[in-house]
């Protein structure tokens, strides 16, 4: 099968109530009643945006910021960004994000933070409540303000503290088991502080060792049920016992990155030998374009809190 294009029709602590709100920056228009028969749409900073006819899942974004091309960088070489093509190509991720079913709250960009449209790095979104990181990258601890009065409306908040270090690019959740890579964004203290917060929860974190490569999900991320995407040359299948796995394409080593929702995936089709692969796996595969952002290493995971309403 040939790569599309387009996809759809788009170019430890007590829970507080739900709806108590601490000091905030901004807030988010009220919600709209939802409406099942109809297509819904919020105006979030100006902007439209387009919401699934039946919501099951909240998917909490950010703005590219005018400032991207001073990304952090850690593999990859400093490249152009093209700042109005990424908008494109974010848009275009939200709207797939909203084909499956995601309430789309989109919290806008801040020029001061370069990298905060990769909003899965400031926080870890469990049923039960949300872990706010603290990211290894210094430049990039600021983003998480904005991100913790979003989350606030619908989870119960703990925070990881000083000296930890952890990037919400380095947890892999597999249902009860939480996999967080050993990476430069993410020091010890901070998976053993994880580990903590969420042992009264039922929840067990596990460290992976990973080498030549960002983050965790970087090198494998969950594609179906029983299957994960993966880069072997960045992290060792043999910590993933009973998964079936399917090897990125030698060409395409960055490839491993890949967005799960309900049965379908989220996947960039800068990597049409991987698609192919999926594919061939029996994979459902909605792909979107997404090379600006991944000149500043980023992939489809990153751009998004994905969590459901509980």
């Amino acid at each position: 099968m040939g790569v599309p294009s387009r996809f759809g029709d788009v170019r430890g602590v007590e829970r507080e109530p739900r709806g108590r709100r601490a000091d905030r920056r901004f807030q988010f228009p009220p919600r709209p009643a939802r409406d099942s028969d109809r297509t819904l749409a919020r105006r979030v900073s100006g902007e439209s945006v387009v919401l699934a006819a039946v919501v099951s899942r909240i998917a909490i974004t950010r703005g590219v910021s005018a400032t991207i091309n001073d990304c952090e960088l850690t593999h990859a070489t400093r490249t152009p960004i093209d700042v109005a093509l990424a908008r494109e190509q974010h848009a275009a991720y939200e709207s797939a994000l909203a084909s499956r079913g995601c309430e789309i709250r989109r919290i806008p960009a801040d020029d001061r933070y370069p990298d905060a449209v990769f909003i899965e790095d400031t926080a870890i979104v469990l049923d039960e409540l949300a872990v706010i990181t603290r990211p290894g990258a210094e430049s990039r601890r600021g983003e998480r303000d904005a991100v913790a009065v979003a989350l606030a409306e619908y989870r119960t908040l703990v925070r990881i503290e000083a000296p930890a270090t952890i990037d919400g690019g380095d947890v892999l959740q597999l249902d009860d088991v939480l996999y967080v890579g050993r990476t430069p964004r993410t020091n010890g203290e901070g998976i053993t502080q994880l580990r903590e917060l969420l042992a009264p929860y039922g929840y067990r974190v596990v460290a992976v060792n990973v080498d030549g490569c960002l983050h965790l999900k970087s090198a494998v991320t969950r594609v179906g049920v029983d299957a994960l995407l993966m880069n072997r040359r960045w992290v060792s299948p043999s910590n993933f016992d009973g998964l079936r796995i399917i090897d990125v394409d030698h060409v395409e080593p960055s490839a491993a990155n890949g967005l799960r929702i309900g049965n379908r995936v989220i996947f960039s089709e800068e990597f049409p030998r991987t698609l192919r692969k999926l594919e061939a796996a029996g994979i459902d595969v909605i792909a979107v374009p997404a090379g600006e952002l991944a000149k500043a290493e980023g992939g489809v995971t990153c751009c998004s809190l994905l969590f459901r309403l509980t």
